[in-house]
């Protein structure tokens, strides 16, 4: 607890927050995590950026959809049968990238984007 209350002392920086910028990343890799309150389920990947030092995370992907580009979390949607649901933005981005399966992710190289919030993500356009 005398560790969290040191917090308490902590000055503020000069250092901002290091935007990395859109690059190849390689998947080192991937996990199904739960989150919000419904505990939804979505795909994580950690990847290797070139710019990093240590491993970060990308959960989210930039893809075309109906004409226009879009962002979205990489949220497992299932259908009646219970596979990944055909035109989510799950299924797009692993159909871009060649993989039938989540876990046929790992290890390969993908390009990434920014977000409009300047968060990397994948890219599938």
């Amino acid at each position: 607890m005398a560790e969290i209350q040191d917090e308490l002392k902590t000055e503020i920086g000069n250092e901002e927050a290091v935007t990395l910028k859109p690059a190849n990343v390689k998947i080192i890799s991937v996990e199904v995590g739960e989150f919000g309150k419904k505990l939804s389920k979505k795909v994580t990947c950690l990847v290797k950026h070139p710019d990093a030092s240590e491993p970060i995370h990308i959960s989210a992907v930039k893809y075309e959809s109906k004409g226009k580009l879009e962002t979205s979390g990489l949220w497992i949607n299932k259908d009646s049968k219970g596979l990944i649901r055909k035109g989510s933005a799950l299924a797009v981005f692993l159909n871009s990238v060649g993989a039938k399966t989540i876990e046929q992710l790992k290890d390969k190289e993908i390009q990434t984007a920014q977000d409009e919030k300047g968060y990397l993500c994948f890219k599938a356009y």
